[in-house]
């Protein structure tokens, strides 16, 4: 028991130190790939700022040897940039990219034949050799720029794409919130009201027509009822015993008309 106990922790701690030497080791490759990057770049830094130096300060065939370096190295710089950051969001600058590689190798070769021909100490030989230097040189810039701008119009025209096409969601979604103005909270009260002052005016005119039963139409319209109509159908209420009295029928005297006038009163003397 306590031998597997000790085989156990001896595995476990030369699992330990394994991990440990392997992330020690991990760590020691990215710090060393981090200051070769730093390195370079800060050689590639110098190396411009000498060019650029040299392109404008001397004259002749050096000066024309620096601005043809320098003109390389940033074309080539810019599209190498420009293809690698499109490459994560668009899978299809791969081939591009690949391109581009076999590209940068006539552009490192001529840009180290261009850095020997600058140490040559015949100038007349050098001086035929930049018509051949400087058209390879454009050929190869040319076609750089080509590969950087075509990269960059392509994110572009998808970029334009997918604003388009987000502008139209934001108007269908725009036009579904102002749904209201058609239907809405006013609208719906405005109706509401309409319907309930039409049902409040055809229960009256029901209750009114219930209430006079047996007037001519004329009295609907706001004609006087005649006096013995009243009597008559309070005389149809059903009596003590719950049968209805006999229908006696208007006293012609106490029936009067809107067209008669009224009789004065006897004076007495």
């Amino acid at each position: 028991m306590e031998a597997a106990i000790i085989t156990i922790m001896a595995l476990l701690f030369l699992s330990f130190v394994a991990l440990g030497v392997y992330a020690t080791v991990k760590a020691a490759k990215a710090a060393k790939r981090g200051v070769d990057r730093t390195i370079d770049q800060a050689r590639r830094t110098v190396e411009d700022t000498t060019l650029r130096a040299k392109s404008y300060g001397q004259a002749g065939t050096a000066g024309e040897l620096a601005r043809l370096r320098l003109s390389l190295r940033t074309s080539m710089r810019a599209t190498q940039e420009a293809l690698q950051a499109g490459v994560g969001e668009d899978a299809s600058l791969k081939e591009s990219l690949e391109l581009f590689h076999r590209l940068s190798a006539h552009g490192l070769e001529l840009d180290e034949d261009m850095k020997r021909i600058e140490r040559e100490p015949d100038r007349a030989w050098v001086a035929g050799q930049l018509p051949e230097l400087t058209a390879r040189t454009e050929r190869i810039t040319s076609s750089a720029d080509a590969l950087r701008r075509a990269a960059r119009e392509r994110a572009l025209r998808f970029a334009e794409d997918d604003l388009s096409s987000l502008s139209a969601q934001i108007d269908v979604e725009a036009g579904a919130l102002r749904h209201w103005t058609a239907t809405g909270p006013e609208t719906a009260y405005g109706a509401a009201g309409t319907s309930a002052t039409g049902g409040t005016s055809g229960s009256a005119g029901t209750s009114g027509s219930a209430g006079t039963p047996g007037t001519a139409p004329g009295a609907a319209s706001g004609s006087s009822v005649p006096r013995g109509q009243g009597a008559t159908s309070g005389s149809s209420r059903p009596g003590p015993g719950g049968e209805p009295p006999a229908i006696t029928a208007p006293d012609p005297r106490l029936t009067s008309y809107p067209w008669e006038k009224s009789a004065r009163p006897e004076t007495t003397t």
